[in-house]
């Protein structure tokens, strides 16, 4: 934050002031305020905060207010930059196939026993939706 305000980049700035501000709440809302969260808790929050403006954008495209949606992008670009490389669907596949594999896994009934495997290992490298549709189709087949 302090690098994008003594570059003169007040968009950025005000993105990272916002996000720490989320961080902040979060502190207080688990009463970690005095020892500060872990880096995979600031990643879970960096990771809501890019899903929250992923649905702004929907929103305001399905609004008819693209400058807006334009805004909520730029912002998201902004947060993505501090989160882990994101896994490709192909290589979540490949993770929930050997998971299923390993568990012995079949049928929709165990599909909630694969997915909490699955972000076991994955972390915030992949998307909760993702990797459970992904689940999803796997075992159905």
């Amino acid at each position: 934050m302090k690098a994008a305000l003594l570059g003169g980049d007040r968009f950025t700035a005000d993105v990272l002031r916002n996000l720490k501000a989320a961080i902040l709440n979060e502190e207080v809302a688990t009463g970690k305020r005095d020892e500060g969260l872990n880096d995979s808790e600031v990643e879970k929050i960096i990771a809501r905060e890019v899903k929250k403006r992923a649905e702004s954008v929907r929103m305001y495209e399905a609004g008819g207010r693209p400058e807006l949606a334009e805004n909520e992008k730029l912002e998201s670009s902004v947060l993505e930059a501090y989160l882990p490389k994101q896994l490709s669907e192909n290589e979540i596949a490949e993770i929930v196939e050997q998971t299923i594999d390993e568990m012995g896994a079949t049928g929709m009934q165990s599909m909630g026993l694969v997915i909490k495997a699955v972000k076991e290992k994955v972390g915030n490298t992949a998307d909760g939706a993702l990797v459970a549709s992904t689940v999803k189709s796997k075992l159905s087949n």
